[in-house]
């Protein structure tokens, strides 16, 4: 089976296009190297799978025969991706922006000196923590 519709059939793409643009960009590694979407895969194959900033690693349990349901993936594809990837994603998701409330609206004059001070002051901590 092409790497292409593989990838496809067990649901980390939602069109066969897509997995052949992310081959055709690198996003895809077979075995570590980087791979056209012809490549045809094989049992026991690691396949690294770059999506939203963060390398997947999965592992060629058993290749379908068609698109699998999204319960049966774990029959063909064993996710080898380390947790800690996750979590220091989802870390630097929330560093980036201060976080209001929905409906808040724009922040007031004085909540916006308020966001300033507080920037201010945990940029004057790194520079005395350096």
């Amino acid at each position: 089976m092409r790497i292409d519709q593989y990838l496809w059939c067990v649901r980390y793409f939602k069109s066969r296009s897509q997995a052949s643009a992310a081959c055709k960009k690198g996003s895809i590694r077979v075995n570590d190297q980087t791979v056209k979407p012809s490549r045809i895969i094989y049992l026991a194959d690691t396949i690294q799978v770059r999506k939203n900033q963060v390398w997947h690693t999965l592992q060629i349990v058993a290749i379908p025969k068609s698109r699998v349901a999204a319960k049966l993936v774990p029959i063909y594809a064993k996710n080898l991706t380390p947790q800690d990837l996750f979590y220091n994603q989802e870390m630097q998701r929330l560093s980036k922006n201060p976080q209001r409330d929905p409906g808040a609206g724009r922040p007031t004059k004085k909540e916006r000196r308020e966001i300033d001070a507080i920037e201010e002051n945990g940029s004057e901590n790194k520079t005395k923590e350096s």
